[in-house]
C-alpha cells in the first residue's frame, strides 16, 4: 500500500502547505484521523492519475459535471415553501440501503421504480402533490407515524423509520422556536453565508450535528448540514434564497457512495480485514475507528484531488468533485460494495 503524501506536509519553501481555508474545522479535524489511521490509506499516486484523467476528459468535453437541478423528483415552487421542503428533505436524507440479501426499499413514482435518495425525494414530492403540507412547521411537529408510513409507502419499510419521524418533528419544532416557522429566516440570520448556515444547522438542529470522536479527538463531518446548503443553492439555481457566499469553503459530503467510487479508482485502500468486512456486506458500527477513518480519508482524498486538479489548471470546488463521484456511484454495479453503517448522518 502507498502511504499518503498529502499536501499539508510543510516544505521549506512552503510550496506544499495547505492553502485551503477551513472555516468549518472539518479539514483540520479529519486530517488528524488520516495521520493516525491504521485501517484506511490514501494513494497519492492514484490521485494524481485521476486528476490528470479528469482534466483530460474535461478538455475533451466529456466532463461528468454538475447537472442542472432535477425538478422531476424535487418539489419546487420558487417560494419559502421550497426552502422548508428542502430542509426536511435533507433532515431525512440518510441510510437507504438494505440488509445483506434483502431487497431495497423502493417506490413507484410517475411509472418509475426508484430507490435510494431519488426515492426519498420523489416520495416527499408525491406527498405534497397529495396535499400534505410538508413545508408547514406546525404540521411537522405533530407528524404521525401513520402519515410518515404513507409518505414513504413502497416495496418495504424505509430503514430507520422511527428516526425519520423524530427528525421531521424536530424540523418543525426548531423552525417554530427559532425562526417563526420559516428556514428563510435562518438564511437571513446567517447573512446568506454558506459557512454560517452550516454552523447554524449544527447549533440549532441536533440531528444535523454530525460529529464523531476518534482516539480522544473531535472529528467534524457535517455531511447533511453542508448538503442542505448545496441543495438550496441548486434548487434556486444560485439565485434568491440559493445565493450564498463562501459556498466554495464547504467540503465534500462524506457518505458511503463516495468512498466506494474512490476505492474503485484505487484512491482509497483498506486494511485486509476491513476490506473483507465491507466486501461481505457486514455492518460497521457508527463511530468506530474504521468508519471514522473511511469518512475522514474520503474528505481528504477529495481535497487532495481538488488541489491536484487545480495545479493542472482546472479549478473545481469540493462540491463539483462530490457530485462527479456521486453520479459515478449511481452506476456502481461493477464496483465492490460500499461500507454499511446504520447511521442518521448519511
Amino acid at each position: 500500500m502507498t502511504e499518503p503524501t498529502p499536501d499539508w506536509q510543510d516544505k521549506e519553501d512552503g510550496s506544499c502547505r495547505l492553502q485551503t481555508a477551513d472555516p468549518l474545522g472539518i479539514l483540520k479535524s479529519t486530517r488528524t484521523v488520516v495521520e493516525l489511521g491504521e485501517n484506511v490509506w490514501i494513494n497519492q499516486d492514484q490521485i494524481e492519475q485521476l486528476a490528470k484523467r479528469w482534466v483530460q476528459e474535461d478538455s475533451q468535453g466529456v466532463e461528468a459535471g454538475t447537472p442542472l437541478w432535477d425538478e422531476q423528483y424535487h418539489f419546487s415552487d420558487g417560494t419559502a415553501r421550497t426552502v422548508n421542503w428542502l430542509l426536511l428533505l435533507d433532515a431525512l436524507n440518510f441510510c437507504f440501503w438494505a440488509e445483506k440479501d434483502q431487497p431495497r426499499w423502493t417506490i413507484t413514482y410517475q411509472n418509475q421504480t426508484l430507490n435510494g435518495y431519488w426515492a426519498e425525494a420523489a416520495a416527499l414530492k408525491r406527498a405534497v402533490e397529495e396535499g400534505i403540507p410538508l413545508w408547514d412547521a406546525e404540521y411537522l411537529t405533530t407528524l404521525s407515524e401513520d402519515t410518515m408510513a404513507s409518505i414513504f409507502r413502497g416495496s418495504a419499510t424505509i430503514p430507520l423509520f422511527e428516526q425519520r419521524v423524530q427528525h421531521a418533528r424536530e424540523v418543525g419544532r426548531v423552525l417554530l422556536e427559532h425562526y417563526n416557522g420559516q428556514f428563510t429566516n435562518a438564511i437571513e440570520q446567517a447573512e446568506r453565508n454558506a459557512v454560517k448556515l452550516v454552523l447554524l444547522l449544527e447549533r440549532d438542529f441536533p440531528s444535523f450535528r454530525d460529529v464523531s470522536s476518534y482516539r480522544g479527538h473531535t472529528v467534524r463531518f457535517l455531511k447533511r448540514a453542508q448538503i442542505t446548503v448545496a441543495d438550496i443553492s441548486g434548487s434556486f439555481h444560485g439565485q434568491g434564497w440559493g445565493n450564498f457566499s463562501e459556498q466554495d469553503q464547504l467540503t465534500i459530503f462524506a457518505d458511503y457512495k463516495l468512498p466506494q467510487v474512490l476505492r474503485d479508482y484505487n484512491v482509497l485502500e483498506y486494511q485486509a480485514q476491513l476490506a473483507k468486512t465491507i466486501d461481505n456486506k457486514e455492518l460497521i458500527l457508527p463511530g468506530s475507528e474504521e468508519e471514522v477513518e473511511i469518512r475522514a480519508c474520503t474528505i481528504w482524498a477529495c481535497e487532495l484531488l481538488r488541489q491536484s486538479m487545480q495545479r493542472l489548471g482546472r479549478r473545481v470546488t469540493a462540491a463539483d468533485i462530490d457530485m462527479r463521484l456521486w453520479l459515478l456511484g449511481q452506476r456502481s454495479d461493477e464496483m465492490k460494495p460500499y461500507h454499511r453503517t446504520r447511521t442518521i448522518y448519511y
